[in-house]
């Protein structure tokens, strides 16, 4: 990249010095046609042949090729940022799908472990997954588990190290041993 700009600086500076070049040469060119037109008298016809119809061909073809020459320099220069531009843009895709196939892996392994439970046990992760530190009155209505059922489950639960039971005041709180 470093090499694209350097090399885009140079023919920048060889684009200068064709112009410079063009233009001393059209100077010199026009100098010397005035100097024949006072060799003449100021006939501006020599052997048969106007002056000023003179071929002006080496001067645009030396225009042309210092255009050429500009545009790939700038070309080069600018290229080298659209590629910083589309590196940043590829890093960013890249880091945003490592972080997609980290969350999918995690979902995968949740619903792995879901299986291992039976119905009532999965209500039961499930909301304290979606509201982790939630209130077991609450775990109730949302489960729609009679309290003596979701106590038994909370208590298996508990000793299966999934889950822990925090008491606040007069409620407990239910929090994921393993946030997945």
């Amino acid at each position: 990249m470093i090499k694209n700009k350097l090399l885009g600086f140079i023919l920048i500076g060889i684009s200068i010095f064709f112009i410079v070049s063009i233009l001393i040469f059209k100077y010199q060119v026009n100098k010397l046609t005035e100097e024949l037109m006072i060799e003449t008298g100021g006939s501006c016809i020599v052997e048969g042949k106007c002056l000023h119809e003179q071929s002006n061909l080496p001067v645009y073809l030396g225009v042309a090729l210092t255009f050429m020459t500009l545009a790939l320099g700038v070309y080069l220069i600018l290229f080298e940022k659209v590629e910083q531009k589309v590196e940043k843009i590829h890093r960013e895709i890249v880091d945003s799908l490592k972080d997609t196939k980290k969350e999918q892996d995690k979902d995968e392994k949740f619903e792995f472990f879901l299986k291992a439970l039976n119905e009532d046990e999965k209500k039961v992760i499930l909301a304290v997954k979606e509201q982790d530190g939630i209130e077991q009155a609450t775990l109730r209505i949302r489960t729609d588990l009679s309290k003596t059922k979701l106590s038994v489950i909370l208590s298996e639960l508990e000793k299966k190290n999934l889950i822990r039971k925090i008491p606040s005041g007069k409620k407990n709180k239910i929090y994921l041993k393993n946030p997945f």
